[in-house]
């Protein structure tokens, strides 16, 4: 088994991304020698060459010299140049998966997995958790509004980690509790069909041992198949919705402002308080009860969890406000399926129901689009406006007949759909056509999050 020693050199390829990021920094506070590459500087390259660690911009084969191990991106090919040096030198090459356990070793591994809703969950355990004094350490798909950061090594007994389930990556952990928030086709990619991805979940929830806890929300037909197989092990596993009525924890009255969002929590029939949250849409408040659950399961009572929740800031990109201009709201979002547009749709009608809302959306690999191409071309329904920008290709080379404006020519229903051709078209057709109050709604998982930047900072 893979074993790791603080003073050990580990080069990763793909530092810059969301995954490793957070590894390093972990690696980098438990005093490893942290190098890594990755095909472009960013900020958060920056940041961790600032901690410690030797950034390379770009890929070489030299770049793994002197390393005792390489920590590999899911992105990153077999025939990577630093992958066949690494080979070629006799250095051992891990995935995450084989990663992730030798990692959290020795501690208490609270981990959060879904299609969607795992980066706030987990973002909310850890601020809960650090409200009430225990400390964890933990790893966050995005940088927490709370700690400015997406890792961090605390003192305290429990590591909270996303479970990312691409490349199957969740199945190298060993969870003591694990919260599944949904489950539904996504990485077409990598799952070729729903039912591939159900069964990876399923394998997930398996790894929580017989003393272990599975939490998950039964409003979700994927998840509550996996609260049905543990409970006929007779295994605990704690149920949690706003729709299912005998769900363990219950989230009813949801009510929206522009300044909070509320619902009163009901567990096995008996009313425990209420959530106040400053982010929006129901689906937080689902995530802020897994949450609440998680650390009632950690001691945490409900009014700690509740007083902390209330503090809560959004994750980055996660339905964060990048500026307001001239009663123009912008909002940007990691929102790259039907289902999280959709969700996130409602959201700012919920909290901004007397503005227009403009959607634009950035599609996210080819594969994705041609998978659930007649899901997307509805998902915008609610939205006043559409602007689509190129497809961001990610990993993927382009799929013949799949593109962006094929997709605005067969979403001839909408009455406003529209494609832009870079982000400056888009900021010109803001800036022409666009009158408040409004909220403009970026939804993004590649780099159109540029667009707050160019709309926010650009002349009128």
């Amino acid at each position: 088994m893979l074993k790791l020693t603080p003073g050990q050199h580990i080069h990763l390829i793909g530092i810059g991304g969301a995954g490793l990021s957070a590894i390093a920094r972990i690696l980098l506070q438990r005093g490893f020698s942290v190098s890594g590459s990755d095909l472009r500087s960013s900020e958060i390259t920056a940041a961790l060459q600032k901690e410690g660690a030797c950034i390379y911009c770009g890929h070489q084969a030299d770049y793994v010299d002197g390393a005792d191990l390489v920590l590999m991106s899911s992105a990153v090919a077999g025939e990577h140049v630093e992958v066949r040096a690494a080979q070629s030198k006799g250095i051992a090459i891990v995935k995450r998966r084989a990663f992730m356990a030798p990692l959290l070793a020795g501690q208490r591994t609270i981990a959060v997995a879904g299609t969607h809703g795992k980066t706030t969950t987990t973002s909310m355990i850890v601020h809960i958790l650090q409200q009430a004094g225990a400390d964890p350490s933990y790893i966050v798909g995005g940088t927490m509004g709370n700690t400015g950061k997406n890792a961090s090594v605390g003192a305290g007994q429990s590591f909270v980690i996303e479970a990312d389930e691409y490349d199957n990556m969740f199945h190298g952990l060993r969870p003591q509790i694990a919260i599944v928030t949904n489950v539904e086709h996504d990485h077409p990619d990598y799952f070729l069909t729903a039912e591939d991805q159900l069964s990876a979940f399923a394998k997930f929830a398996e790894l929580v041992p017989p003393s272990g806890t599975l939490v998950a929300c039964s409003d979700d037909g994927g998840a509550l198949s996996l609260l049905n197989m543990r409970n006929e092990r007779k295994l605990a596993a704690v149920s949690y919705a706003a729709d299912d009525a005998s769900a363990d924890w219950l989230a009813t009255e949801l009510l929206f402002s522009e300044n909070e969002t509320s619902a009163r929590i009901v567990r096995n029939g008996v009313f425990q308080g209420s959530l106040v949250l400053r982010v929006p849409g129901a689906h937080n408040v689902l995530n802020a009860l897994a949450a609440t659950i998680v650390a009632d399961l950690q001691g945490v009572s409900f009014e700690e969890s509740a007083s902390a929740l209330a503090s809560f800031k959004n994750t980055e990109r996660r339905f964060e406000i990048r500026g307001i201009r001239d009663d123009v709201i912008i909002v940007d979002d990691y929102a790259h399926h039907p289902t999280e547009i959709r969700v996130n749709i409602h959201a700012a009608r919920s909290r901004y129901p007397r503005h227009q809302i403009w959607a634009i959306w950035q599609p996210h690999t080819f594969s994705r689009a041609r998978a659930f191409w007649s899901d997307f071309l509805s998902a915008f329904d609610a939205a006043d406006r559409v602007l689509i920008t190129p497809i961001y290709a990610a990993r993927e080379d382009p799929i013949p007949g799949i593109s962006s404006p094929k997709l605005v020519a067969s979403m001839t229903h909408h009455p406003s759909a529209h494609f832009a051709p870079s982000f400056e078209d888009a900021v010109a057709r803001l800036r022409r056509d666009i009158t408040g109050p409004t909220v403009v709604l970026i939804c993004s998982a590649g780099d159109a999050n540029r667009i707050a930047d160019l709309y926010l900072e650009s002349d009128k």
